[in-house]
């Protein structure tokens, strides 16, 4: 397989908004980092390292049953498209893409497991990322597919590991354990309320950190957080994900309170700020991915608090996803232009609008909703 069209749908199953608080919190990510003994890693790879990693960690696939189906798709063999695809997908990061200055580093590759909610990144920033997407908030869960993950791969592989330290990565915040858990969380409440400052630093204050869309380096755009460990070394990996999932949920309770001050306070100005949102989507005839993201917080936040009766959490996931670019083109079937690609977003968000078009009605209307 050269590209992801035999498994059309792979990354996509967190869309489907079936895990805990999913309104609020959109998806759980945990990712494990390892390297491999006897080969450099980080800056001081060379290519026969990296081609070393690739060929025993293809050999080790085949001996593992969550993995023994899948497929390792090399970068370097991908076409643009198809990289960029993973990338909004959240199955690769930008280092394993490489850039406009730099191409992917040889080896560099994504294993996918068809019938798995892991993924395996080779040869990014450390020989192996393995990471498990799960939708709504299911850190524990998402956990315990990683663990499993990596006590397989651990049989088949020589991990490099230091009795004092734990196991050993590139960047000095990811020793000990290796493991990063992210929550991706929609937090319009807190923003509108000018809250979110404090919860953002008292974030920092516990050890964590926040994101956007696509991790590290990305900006936050339509009220839309990364929230995830800072430090791994001297915790274990049960006492990391446990104390995000202790925060993450007081970070929830924090949103909803929020969400419900709107309501009682300023219910005529948040409604209308709702209303005004999903008429630009369902009218708009161009629309940039930012501008989308900002609308879409609003038309999410109506859904939550079920001011747009109808409209479903799946829905707006998936809006969010195939309204990036390289998913536009991959539906075009050729490049878009900028303006080209804000036209075919307004036009998919107006049919996918239109197809629940007539489930989402103005209460208003009946005389309900008055305060």
């Amino acid at each position: 397989m050269d590209d992801l069209t035999t498994i059309p749908d792979y990354g996509l199953n967190w869309l489907e908004a079936s895990g805990e608080f999913a309104d609020i919190v959109l998806s759980t990510r945990v990712r494990l980092a390892r390297n491999l003994q006897g080969h450099a890693f980080g800056l001081r790879a060379r290519v026969n390292d990296r081609e070393a990693v690739v060929k025993q960690f293809r050999a080790s696939t085949g001996r593992m049953r969550d993995l023994k189906d899948g497929t390792l798709l090399e970068i370097d063999g991908l076409d643009t498209r198809t990289r960029r695809i993973l990338l909004e997908r959240r199955l690769v990061s930008r280092d394993l893409l490489g850039d406009k200055s730099r191409e992917p580093h040889s080896g560099a590759g994504v294993f996918l497991a068809p019938r798995s909610p892991v993924s395996v990144m080779v040869n990014e920033e450390d020989h192996i990322r393995m990471q498990s997407l799960l939708s709504g908030l299911r850190l524990q869960e998402a956990w315990a597919e990683v663990d499993r993950l990596d006590e397989e791969l651990g049989g088949e592989l020589a991990f490099a590991y230091h009795p004092e330290f734990g196991f050993l990565t590139s960047c000095p915040t990811n020793v000990g354990t290796g493991l990063r858990a992210s929550v991706f969380m929609h937090l319009p409440g807190l923003v509108l309320t000018k809250e979110i400052g404090k919860v953002l630093q008292g974030l920092g204050q516990m050890g964590l950190t926040f994101r956007g869309l696509y991790g590290e380096g990305s900006e936050v755009v339509g009220n839309f957080f990364q929230v995830s460990n800072q430090t791994t070394l001297g915790k274990s990996e049960e006492d990391l994900v446990d104390h995000l999932d202790d925060v993450v949920r007081q970070v929830i309770q924090y949103e909803s309170q929020a969400r419900q001050v709107l309501l009682r306070d300023a219910r005529s100005v948040t409604e209308d700020k709702i209303w005004r949102a999903y008429g630009l989507l369902r009218y708009a005839r161009t629309l940039s991915f930012e501008e989308l993201m900002n609308l879409l917080s609003g038309v999410r936040l109506g859904a939550s608090l079920k001011l747009l009766p109808g409209l479903r959490v799946y829905t707006l996931n998936k809006m969010m996803i195939f309204t990036q670019p390289a998913h536009l083109e991959q539906a075009a079937g050729r490049d878009l232009s900028p303006s080209e690609g804000d036209a075919h977003r307004a036009t998919f968000v107006r049919r996918i609008l239109a197809s629940e078009g007539d489930v989402v009605s103005d209460d208003r209307s009946s005389g309900e909703g008055e305060s």
